[in-house]
């Protein structure tokens, strides 16, 4: 691997004493061993998520369900998932994430690494986090080191809201259907995008879009009722498409909140992709699915920022006419 200046070393950093009381002294949260190397010809960094070790058990039976994820700030425009490990405290992941980013960018970033644990149905709860300021990195090294992990910032982690859906596919009949349950705590934002903070009624008038791409280009979409004046709206709305076995090999489903405004135009409050090219609890949501055809399949997501899910989902123009199309 290549450092800042083209030289390829590696330093191994093993835990040390004074990792021990790294972030909160109360409660032991484990440690992550994690690699970081940039390479300047490209200009992408490389984050590799190793192992971790003694997390803190988060479920009653005294273990916990771990993922990573990995994102860069201030900008964060993408965020990476590990796959996630069931009943265990000692997961080891081996896995790597490519950034592309500047090295003037790179110099005033940091990387934030969270280990979750993981629930289907519910909130899925933080037991740790890493903040690497990459200014104090030296790049002429490859970085493989170990890591207390520590309390949760309580600042920054911008929260979109949650949605719940069920997917079930039949591949015989080559059907795919979506049911779109509920969503909660979506942001409350004004006409200009931001934040709003006071706890009067909320103005928003929440629906949602669910659109099927194949191949990345944009080919099938439908969207639910819209709830008025709502931040936790219901839903249990279902959608069918045709999608052959072959073709649910290729395909991508989008699904995003819209708030609904019949003067101005629609904002976006949140928006999440599944399929053939997502990662961490949305891949293994499709995988789920595929693995029990005919069962509907339902898990809680959290809604990202429509620029993260563009910027590593880049949908095409719409799919010609089928008469056109080769399948």
């Amino acid at each position: 691997m290549n450092g800042m200046n083209g030289k390829t070393t590696s330093a191994l950093v093993q835990p040390d004493v004074t990792d021990v009381d790294y972030g909160t002294a109360k409660k032991e949260r484990g440690k992550l061993l994690y690699s970081l190397d940039y390479s300047a010809a490209q200009s992408e960094l490389t984050v590799g998520i190793k192992q971790a070790n003694n997390l803190m058990a988060m479920d009653l039976g005294g273990t916990s369900d771990p993922y990573v994820k990995v994102y860069i700030i201030p900008d964060k425009i993408k965020t990476c998932e590990t796959k996630v490990f069931r009943h265990t405290l000692n997961p080891v992941f081996n896995e790597q994430f490519n950034f592309p980013i500047s090295k003037s960018t790179l110099l005033k970033s940091t990387v934030v690494m969270q280990v979750f644990d993981f629930n289907r149905f519910s909130k899925h709860n933080i037991i740790g986090e890493l903040r690497v300021e990459l200014c104090n990195v030296d790049w002429n090294h490859v970085i493989e080191e170990w890591k207390a992990l520590a309390e949760p910032a309580k600042f920054e982690e911008e929260n979109l809201g949650e949605i719940c859906f069920s997917l079930r596919y039949v591949p015989t009949a080559g059907k795919l259907t979506v049911v779109i349950l509920e969503a909660k705590n979506l942001k409350n934002m004004d006409i200009t995008g931001n934040s709003v903070t006071d706890t009067l009624t909320p103005e928003r008038n929440p629906y949602v879009k669910v659109q099927l791409a194949l191949d990345k280009r944009k080919w099938r979409k439908r969207k639910t009722s819209v709830k008025r004046n709502t931040l936790n709206p219901y839903y249990n709305e279902s959608f069918t498409f045709d999608v052959s076995f072959e073709q649910i090999q290729r395909v991508n489903l989008v699904i995003s909140v819209w708030d609904h405004d019949a003067v101005t135009r629609n904002d976006p409050m949140g928006k999440i992709f599944l399929g053939c090219d997502a990662s961490g609890n949305q891949l293994r949501h499709w995988a789920d699915m595929l693995s029990n055809p005919r069962r509907p399949i339902a898990q809680w997501h959290n809604l990202l920022s429509a620029q993260q899910v563009n910027s590593t989902l880049t949908l095409k123009k719409r799919i010609p006419l089928a008469s056109r199309m080769p399948f």
